[in-house]
C-alpha cells in the first residue's frame, strides 16, 4: 500500500485520454485516483482498468446518448459514473474526442492517502477488500452521481486521476501488467479489455 504521506499532485492532462480506451486503460495502471471529500483526501492507485469501445456491444455507449450516458460522449478526461443495480456506483474515465462514446472502468486499487476515511465508508477486516472492485472502490471513496461529467483533469477537481512520479517504481513493484478478457459482463466478455498488475492482492476476482 502506498503512505498517507502524499506530495503534489499533478492531474494527468486531458491530451492523455484522446487515445482509443483499449490504450487508456493499460496506461493507467500506476497511476492515482483520488477524491477530495470534506473530511479529507482519499484515493489508491489504480491496479484494474476496462476499456469499453465504440461500437463495442458491452459500452453503455452502444445504443447512442441517453440522459444516463451523456457524459460517455463528453470532454476526453471528464468522469462517467453510473448506477447499477440500483445501490452500487461506478467510475469511468471518458476517453477520445466530444461525441464518440468510449470509456476505462475503474476497476480496482491499491488503497493510498485517507485509508482510515475509506474505512470509515467502508469497514472491511482485510485492507485487500477495501477497493477491490468497481463498486467498492466508489462506495469507499463517496463516488456517487453528483460527480457524473466531473473535470478528471483539474488539480483542484474533487475527483481526479494524478500522475504518480514513481510510475516506473510502482509497475516493477505490483507488476507484471497482464492482460485478460472482461469480467462481470454478458456481452463481449471475451475481449481481452481487462487489464491489471498481476502482483496486486486488491485486483478484483471473479
Amino acid at each position: 500500500m502506498v503512505s498517507d504521506n502524499f506530495g503534489p499532485i499533478v492531474p494527468l492532462p486531458s491530451s492523455f485520454y484522446e487515445a482509443a480506451a483499449d490504450a487508456v486503460a493499460p496506461a493507467l495502471l500506476g497511476h492515482f485516483l483520488l477524491r477530495r471529500t470534506k473530511a479529507g483526501l482519499c484515493g489508491g492507485i489504480i491496479v484494474e482498468t476496462e476499456a469499453y469501445l465504440a461500437g463495442d456491444p458491452a459500452s453503455h455507449a452502444f445504443g447512442g446518448e441517453t440522459a444516463r450516458n451523456r457524459a460517455m460522449f463528453g470532454s476526453p478526461g471528464s468522469a462517467y459514473v453510473y448506477l447499477i443495480y440500483g445501490m452500487h456506483y461506478c467510475v469511468n474515465a471518458v476517453c477520445r474526442p466530444r461525441g464518440v462514446g468510449e470509456a476505462v472502468l475503474i476497476r480496482a486499487l491499491e488503497p493510498g492517502p485517507g485509508t482510515d476515511l475509506m474505512r470509515v465508508r467502508r469497514p472491511v477486516l482485510n485492507l485487500r477488500e477495501l477497493s477491490n472492485g468497481p463498486a467498492k472502490l466508489c462506495s469507499a471513496m463517496e463516488i456517487g452521481r453528483e460527480l457524473d461529467g466531473m473535470d478528471l483533469c483539474d488539480s483542484v477537481s474533487s475527483l481526479l486521476i494524478a500522475r504518480n512520479p514513481d510510475l516506473a517504481g510502482t509497475l516493477q513493484k505490483l507488476g507484471p501488467p497482464k492482460t485478460t478478457p472482461r469480467i462481470g459482463i454478458r456481452k463481449a466478455a471475451e475481449l481481452p479489455l481487462r487489464y491489471l498488475l498481476a502482483g496486486s492482492e486488491c485486483v478484483s476476482r471473479k
